[in-house]
């Protein structure tokens, strides 16, 4: 095997572009022999010396042809570079004969290919050509001590060869490291590019949405499942992560995690929006629900530092997760009047009887103490029947602006709240498809919660309709106390948690049945409010989005 095939193909090219560059020179070096030992320039005028003449256009014409060979008929390395190796000596020992030998001064052309075998040939050939021109300029100089009787240098012939060989075991030695280390950089290069291929196919076909953002929330590039999830079209790249209403609450939370980088996750709901021009283009006709981690790049010090973040669609993990605690549920409900309602109505009457005869001060606190308690089971146990008990929604359209007014005097009279506490934003003719008490028992549910956290200002609590870009209409219920945490967000909706000593973390989930009941979503999402001192704070609402049209 040639040890040109053992290269690699990066390797093998840079070898005949080393060989071209060599016939280039000789070429060259061809040119400026014709004229300075071709053409002699005397008092006569401009002569030509026929032996030097002859020897320069003939190495000329055969540098020629080596050039043409080595850049259209790339075959047989070895053989073309022996063999112009082999020219170049003949035609430089010629004309140094002719020129008179040792003072002629010619001996450093020995230099040229003799560079060029050290590169680009193998330490033997090398060492062999560098041999040759020694043994020929010694041998020179010996037949004009012997036969023309002429004194010679021999010490600077001798010298010339010794630097024949150091300088080719030098050369040779430096260019097969640099060789070694072409190949390298081309194999790790190589490794380099199957790398990145395999990561593009992963990515490619990972089912979480994966983008590179900026830190100037300028997105680099997303693979196809962050297009699909954020209803992107065409690359997911170019542009700047809230340019869209709807990537918002995205741009929101990165820009939280970049001012507090945090290892858990956050929730964000990004809404149906639709944008037909400017650098973002992208349809979403329903919401999805999005789990997102960040993760910091190394950038080694680069200005703009860069992070991915990772986005999982959850909505359809939260359905399933809904439907298997459904079907839990449902299983509890058959056995919960007789197991636990009938032993709290005797624990409650019992309770009953012995406050008619016991007045203490420590009695009454203890009888106190077990009926509330008694009273807070009952009131978790009617909740878990409300599962059982939800009926076929009326499919009779709605008029949202009639029954919020209803349900805001209601609410108000009972909590004993101002009338400008609550805010009902205009609904207008709008009716929508839910059943009137299991409305009612959802937006009673939000304003509890609300009130709980309110500032009791004017307006601190708004009810107001809108609609979506799909044109869905949503009922948004808010409140201007603090907002909701990440870590209580991704637990908000399940069964029995509460952030609260006295609730019984049952109300957001069976709010968010009765919605699905009637084929609506609930759903709690992120938002930024500007205040008058600066700084936009941190705010959430409930949003009820109706599914079907009234």
């Amino acid at each position: 095997m040639s040890p040109l095939q053992v290269l690699t193909r990066e390797a093998r090219t840079t070898l005949w572009r080393s060989l071209q560059t060599f016939t280039v020179t000789r070429i060259v070096i061809a040119l400026v022999l014709l004229l300075y030992l071709g053409l002699d320039i005397g008092g006569g005028g401009l002569r030509l010396d026929a032996a030097s003449t002859v020897t320069c256009l003939s190495y000329l014409a055969a540098a020629l042809v080596f050039g043409a060979l080595a850049t259209w008929w790339r075959r047989r390395f070895a053989w073309q570079l022996g063999v112009q190796i082999a020219a170049d000596l003949a035609a430089i020992s010629l004309l140094y004969l002719e020129a008179g030998g040792m003072r002629s001064g010619l001996a450093i052309l020995y230099l040229f290919p003799l560079g060029g075998a050290a590169i680009l040939a193998p330490l033997t050939l090398a060492l062999f050509s560098s041999a040759i021109a020694t043994l020929f300029v010694l041998a020179e100089s010996t037949w004009q001590v012997f036969m023309q009787e002429r004194q010679p240098s021999l010490m600077q012939a001798g010298m010339y060869g010794a630097a024949f060989f150091a300088g080719t075991l030098l050369v040779n030695r430096l260019a097969a490291r640099l060789i070694k280390q072409e190949d390298l950089a081309a194999q790790r290069g190589l490794d380099l590019r199957i790398q990145q291929t395999i990561n593009q196919i992963v990515i490619a076909d990972v089912g979480d949405g994966i983008l590179v953002v900026g830190d100037d929330s300028a997105v680099f590039t997303g693979n196809p499942a962050a297009r699909r999830m954020l209803g992107l079209e065409g690359e997911a790249a170019g542009f700047v992560l809230g340019e869209a209403p709807g990537l918002e609450p995205l741009a929101q939370a990165f820009g939280a995690w970049l001012r507090a980088p945090v290892d858990g996750a956050s929730f964000v709901t990004v809404k149906p929006y639709r944008e037909d021009t400017g650098p973002l283009r992208g349809r979403r006709d329903q919401p999805v629900h999005l789990k997102l981690r960040f993760a910091r790049v190394d950038t080694a010090g680069v200005a703009l530092g860069r992070s991915v973040v990772f986005m999982q669609d959850v909505s359809a993990i939260e359905n399933q997760a809904q439907q298997l605690k459904l079907a839990s549920m449902g299983r509890l409900t058959a056995s919960i009047a007789h197991e636990v309602r009938n032993p709290l109505s005797a624990i409650g009457h019992a309770t009953a009887l012995l406050a008619e005869d016991l007045h203490g001060p420590a009695e009454l606190r203890l009888l106190k103490i077990v009926g509330d308690n008694v009273t807070r089971v009952n009131r978790m146990v009617e909740d878990i029947l409300q599962l059982s008990r939800k009926v076929q929604p009326n499919g009779e359209p709605l008029r949202l602006a009639a029954f919020l007014a209803e349900l805001k005097a209601e609410f108000c009279e009972t909590h004993g709240l101002a009338d400008d506490i609550v805010y009902i934003g205009d609904a207008g003719e709008n009716t929508v498809r839910f059943d009137p008490l299991h409305l009612h028992e959802v937006l009673l549910n939000l304003l509890n919660n609300a009130v709980r956290y309110a500032s009791k200002e004017a307006a601190s609590i708004r009810i107001f309709p809108a609609r979506d870009a799909a044109g869905r209409i949503e009922l948004h219920v808010q409140d201007d106390g603090p907002g909701i945490t990440p870590e209580v967000r991704a637990h908000l909706f399940e069964p029995f948690y509460t952030t609260s000593s006295k609730g019984t973390g049952l109300g957001l989930y069976l709010a968010r049945e009765l919605c699905l009941n009637n084929e609506a979503k609930l759903d709690y999402e992120y938002r930024f409010d500007a205040t008058a001192m600066g700084p936009r704070r941190a705010s959430g609402r409930f949003v009820i989005s109706f599914s079907q049209p009234a």
